[in-house]
């Protein structure tokens, strides 16, 4: 049996600035708005469809698997727009990078509170 996560839908307050937020931070494109979604692919087939939602966001988290160099350029521009970043999902160690597994990690909120992630090295793969 073959399963994929293949969508998933983000809630946002303003679908168009929060697919180019996400879309620009991570060197991606935004997709034609198709019915209510404003759609993000991701390069391994998953699409973040995002969708206006009224009222409070519940943040939901978002983990990105990025390459080392990848890593450099991501974090480049979570600096160069002056957003605050954390080495851990609780939001603790302020302005740090992690070396879980012996990779690199930082964590960041997207426009809505959603809390994003770039990894290098999956948990668990050890080093």
């Amino acid at each position: 049996m073959t399963v994929q996560l293949n969508h998933t839908i983000v809630a946002a307050h303003d679908k168009q600035a929060s697919a180019r937020f996400l879309a620009d931070i991570l060197g991606l494109e935004v997709g034609p708005q198709y019915g209510p979604f404003i759609p993000v692919e991701i390069p391994n087939g998953v699409t973040l469809d995002f969708m206006e939602a009224p009222g409070d966001i519940t943040p939901q988290h978002y983990a990105f698997l990025v390459s080392e160099d990848d890593f450099d350029t991501i974090f480049g521009r979570i600096e160069k727009r002056g957003l605050t970043h954390w080495a851990d999902p609780f939001h603790r160690q302020r302005g740090e990078i992690n070396h879980n597994d012996g990779g690199r990690g930082t964590y960041f909120d997207d426009p809505n509170g959603h809390n994003l992630e770039i990894l290098t090295r999956p948990y668990g793969s050890g080093g």
